[in-house]
């Protein structure tokens, strides 16, 4: 069975000739959107996917208005208002050193540089300059790590561990 990755959710139609307004969840959608593009919609990661090739790709305000080949109308895109935009792993993008996808980081666990066992990373947020891991701590506050050089030594997503260099307030007595 396939996996799938999340790479934007259709929120409404736009116009009459087709398009759909996508909130896109994807760092590279000039290359997901690019026209001859495939991608698969479906109401969730277990549901029947259809695949759709995109014919053209614009932004609007905070949007990405796509056209699809063989769906000219408003009429013939208005059962993908709600679903989401999925893509296989095989079509994922090659990332260079020191960059990952989310679902890498996700359930790793996290170990200080003195191999202390703090939690597994439960989720990422992206508040602005950079992200932030959560790890959860079973019994204790969420530590919560920017991805900084300075904190985050070593990341192997094979071995689903990471080496962190806990910077002093990280980690208060009360934690």
């Amino acid at each position: 069975m396939a996996e799938w990755f999340n790479v934007g959710k259709i929120v409404n139609t736009h116009g009459i000739r087709g398009e759909v307004r996508v909130i896109s969840r994807t760092d590279f959608p000039e290359e997901r959107y690019a026209e001859g593009s495939m991608l698969y919609v479906g109401e969730d990661r277990n549901s029947d996917k259809k695949q759709l090739v995109v014919e053209s790709h614009r932004k609007h305000k905070q949007f990405d208005l796509l056209k699809f080949n063989g769906l000219d109308g408003m009429n013939e895109v208005l059962p993908l208002k709600g679903q989401t935009l999925y893509v296989t792993e095989d079509e994922l993008t090659e990332l260079s050193e020191n960059e990952f996808y989310y679902h890498e980081i996700v359930g790793c666990e996290v170990y200080s540089e003195d191999n202390v066992y703090l939690g597994k990373v439960k989720e990422i947020l992206s508040p602005g300059a950079n992200d932030v891991w959560v790890v959860d701590r079973k019994g204790k506050k969420d530590l919560l790590l920017p991805y900084i050089e300075d904190v985050v030594k070593n990341v192997n997503v094979e071995e689903k561990r990471i080496t962190v260099h806990l910077l002093e307030g990280l980690i208060t007595d009360e934690d």
